[in-house]
């Protein structure tokens, strides 16, 4: 994330931690340059639009941690890195609530332009009562009626990659002084809901026409969007069992909606701690402990406050009886990581100190781990740092080599558009939701 402090709340003031100079574009760079050398499908940016924590309520924890406030626009670094990278896919994350869906897909467009079919986009609907409020609204939208909203965001933003331009429209006919075939160049005339939309689209259709759609939630409502719309799934499972059950019932979910198993790809993200023994493994892991901010990481799940007033929940309180119209998911995952009885707003502090999905040990046993994963249909790992640069420094040089031998990992990066590293095809699959809008716009008489 364009920010401090992003999932590893206190890690920033580790020796080794650079992301405090998150504000320098050098630091980006030379990070993105460093996971294209470690032929890395793809980096991913998370982003928020608002503050977590309730309404009214102090944001002293945030500010202290640099705790997402500081933050930047993913989206206006990513041309930079695009500039200064041939391979490497790009992805960001953007709410429908920051931005119309028009302007939205025109800035899209322009980024998969720039950097040859290789952006990527993390479809949210925004959890954070702050961030509604940023944007004009009285209170956070009820969680289903949220991806709702988001669906008819999808079929805009799909009429204007997919439909406004036929194949064949963009000429660029120096003789006949032609530049582009009107004919071939269509409105939307979008009309729903939330959003009315004439068009056409601006850009030129790109190599991709539409980002590879990534999505992250995992209510029931999510699935149902993911199975729809998403290609790649971003998952936090505590356990490769429960990610096999994620995955087999997302899966079942897209064929009912008529495409392949296959069109949905899982990313499981996961962090690690690397020692050439098992014994240094553990000596960095104690020192990583040590800078571990507990006030941290009850800030940035959004609980253990009323939304609404700000003040303290019973500690005894159960997970499963907090309502919230927040990220219902993120609470689900954490009431996974404890088995034996229903964790309570007390277990807090131990569920987010002790970070799920945390790997420590030799390269060679990080690896066996990774395998468990790719066996119970995980299809690649979201890899989150715990210091920028050098938790990805070391999981390239160390890691990697042992991922290839296995053929665990690519011998090398893979050329082409994002979609075609991931699917081995440069736009959206024939069976795709998406795909309904090409050449929906032409001659209709």
């Amino acid at each position: 994330m364009n920010t401090n402090s992003h999932i590893q709340h206190g890690l920033w003031r580790h020796p080794a931690a650079q992301q405090a100079d998150f504000n320098d574009v050098r630091l980006w760079i030379d990070l993105a340059k460093t996971l294209e050398r470690g032929h890395f499908d793809a980096m991913f940016f998370a982003d928020v639009v608002g503050l977590y924590g309730p309404v009214n309520g102090s944001y002293e924890v945030n500010a202290r941690e640099g705790l997402q406030i500081p933050s930047n626009d993913p989206a206006v670094l990513l041309s930079a890195l695009a500039v200064n990278t041939e391979h490497l896919g790009l992805a960001f994350t953007s709410a429908v609530l920051q931005e119309h869906p028009f302007d939205f897909a025109r800035k899209v467009s322009t980024l998969d332009h720039i950097s040859n079919g290789r952006i990527g986009w993390n479809v949210v609907t925004s959890s954070l009562e702050n961030a509604a409020r940023n944007f004009g609204f009285d209170r956070l939208m009820e969680h289903d009626e949220r991806y709702r909203w988001a669906q008819e965001y999808m079929d805009v933003v799909y009429k204007l990659w997919e439909g406004s331009w036929d194949d064949g429209a963009l000429l660029k006919d120096k003789v006949s002084g032609v530049y582009a075939d009107h004919t071939k160049i269509h409105k939307i005339n979008h009309v729903g809901e939330y959003y009315q939309v004439e068009g056409p689209h601006l850009p030129s259709p790109t190599l991709q026409r539409t980002p590879v759609i990534f999505q992250a939630g995992s209510s029931p409502a999510g699935r149902a969007f993911a199975a729809r719309n998403a290609e790649a799934q971003f998952i936090l499972a505590p356990t490769p069992e429960i990610a096999r059950t994620t995955i087999d019932e997302t899966r079942a979910l897209v064929v009912e909606g008529g495409r392949r198993p296959d069109d949905l790809q899982f990313f499981q993200g996961l962090t690690f701690v690397i020692g050439s023994t098992e014994e240094e493994a553990k000596r960095n892991e104690a020192e990583i402990d040590e800078y571990i901010s507990t006030d941290g990481f009850l800030a940035h799940i959004n609980l253990g406050l009323d939304q609404a007033t700000g003040t303290p929940l019973d500690p005894d309180m159960p997970l499963k009886d907090i309502k919230h119209e927040g990220g219902q998911s993120h609470t689900a995952w954490l009431r996974a990581t404890m088995t034996d009885r229903e964790p309570t707003i007390r277990d807090l502090a131990k569920i987010t100190a002790r970070i799920r999905g945390r790997f420590v040990g030799t390269p060679e046993q990080i690896a066996d781990h990774l395998a468990v994963w790719q066996q119970a249909g995980v299809d690649g790992i979201n890899v989150m740092n715990w210091t920028i640069p050098q938790s990805y420094e070391l999981f390239i040089d160390e890691v990697m080599p042992v991922l290839r031998a296995r053929g665990l990992a690519k011998q090398e990066s893979a050329p082409g558009t994002l979609r075609q590293k991931l699917f081995g095809r440069d736009q959206l699959s024939e069976s795709h939701y998406g795909r309904q809008y090409r050449g929906a716009f032409g001659d209709r008489s």
